[in-house]
């Protein structure tokens, strides 16, 4: 039993972090201004895309990047049902209609098979998430979308790192959606990221992004002199500040030693549990990065004496934090009554929903914490194993 509670999904915070954070706060200057455009370029050039639109979550980057494409009242838009609700949530803001296709059950990913079973003449776009920073089969993908003319919007949430034969992800569609959240492998406590090949989307998305305005505050009340606005249309909230995009610059420093720090306790994770009774996540395709985001067990219930949600007690009992990504989204309340959707609609997703449990992951884990999660998840499965 630890002493203290293992919080799951605690991020890392250094000095340097808080140094870098101080200094946009002394600066005068703590709104969207030259901190957030650094942190537009130093993303873009890490992603290899031209154009970014910093913003205050993924969620705003889903949102305002598939009203700039013209997704609207009546469309369909493809997306999985085993992600956050934000995914789907954003489609219906739009007044789209989010259609699931079911996923692969081992690693989570959808199913290009199941997408094309689900395009109709509504279908406007495809919206795939790289889920716990696996990428997507996106030459699958670009294929269906490029043979029916439909739009791609990538949800990278979890894959800042990401890469599918040789390209980052959020790099193949119209946009590519990243999140800076506070459990996130770059965090500005609430943050995100639109990237594009397509420099009027990314205008587009700024200007929706700030009240539909075509200057933001830098433009005008920075050095170079007042300068007037026009409201093009009735835009949003979503821009980012310079203090957050000041904490995002100073994780991108260490970005590839986390990654490196997290894939030696992936690697941990893996040879501790291969011979329990749960699924350890599969080797990676070639050719593509795993931004190890999420380290996902998915448990073996047919050989063990207690459920999902029971694991989690037993690990929370010994002070050790999980997490469940996701219970999918066709069996939550608000979709299930508005579009009808029964349990059995998606079977992969059900089976994956009802097993997966996801482990702290973090650079800020200690060689001690790393090892009282491997003894508590040892010791339940094994306990309870039948």
């Amino acid at each position: 039993m630890r002493d203290k509670y293992l919080v799951f999904g605690a991020p890392e915070i250094t000095s340097a972090d808080i140094k870098k954070v101080i200094s946009a706060l002394e600066s005068g200057w703590i709104g969207t201004g030259p901190q957030t455009a650094i942190l537009e370029e130093t993303f873009c050039d890490y992603k290899k895309v031209p154009f970014g639109a910093a913003l205050s979550s993924c969620t705003a980057a889903l949102h305002l990047s598939m009203i700039a494409l013209g997704v609207k009242a009546g469309d369909e838009v493809i997306t999985s049902p085993m992600t956050f609700c934000a995914t789907a949530n954003a489609i219906v803001h739009t007044g789209a209609r989010p259609v699931f296709a079911d996923i692969d059950p081992l690693t989570g990913l959808i199913d290009p098979k199941d997408i094309i079973k689900r395009i109709t003449p509504r279908t406007k776009a495809i919206l795939p998430i790289h889920l716990c920073g696996r990428p997507c089969p996106m030459d699958d993908i670009m294929d269906i979308a490029n043979e029916h003319n439909l739009q791609i919007i990538e949800d990278c949430a979890h894959a800042i790192e990401t890469t599918y034969h040789g390209r980052h992800a959020g790099s193949f569609g119209a946009g590519g959606c990243f999140s800076f959240y506070v459990t996130k492998n770059i965090t500005s406590i609430e943050g995100g990221m639109l990237i594009t090949h397509n420099k009027e989307l990314a205008d587009k998305v700024k200007t929706l992004a700030l009240h539909g305005m075509t200057a933001d505050a830098w433009q005008r009340f920075s050095d170079k002199g007042y300068k007037h606005y026009e409201v093009a249309q009735p835009g949003y909230k979503n821009n980012l500040s310079d203090v957050q995009s000041a904490l995002a610059l100073s994780q991108m420093e260490r970005i590839k030693d986390n990654l490196k720090r997290r894939e030696i306790i992936w690697s941990k994770y893996d040879d501790a549990f291969g011979g329990l009774p749960c699924l350890i996540p599969p080797t990676g395709e070639e050719n593509t990065r795993h931004a190890r985001h999420l380290y996902t067990l998915l448990l073996k219930l047919e050989e063990l004496s207690i459920t999902r949600d029971q694991f989690l007690e037993e690990l929370h009992d010994r002070n050790i934090g999980a997490g469940v990504h996701y219970r999918s989204l066709h069996l939550h309340k608000y979709y299930r009554e508005k579009f009808n959707y029964q349990a059995d609609d998606f079977p992969h997703s059900l089976w994956h929903s009802d097993r997966t449990v996801s482990l702290p992951l973090s650079p800020a884990l200690s060689e001690q914490d790393i090892s009282d999660v491997i003894n508590a998840v040892t010791d339940i499965l094994k306990r309870f194993k039948q």
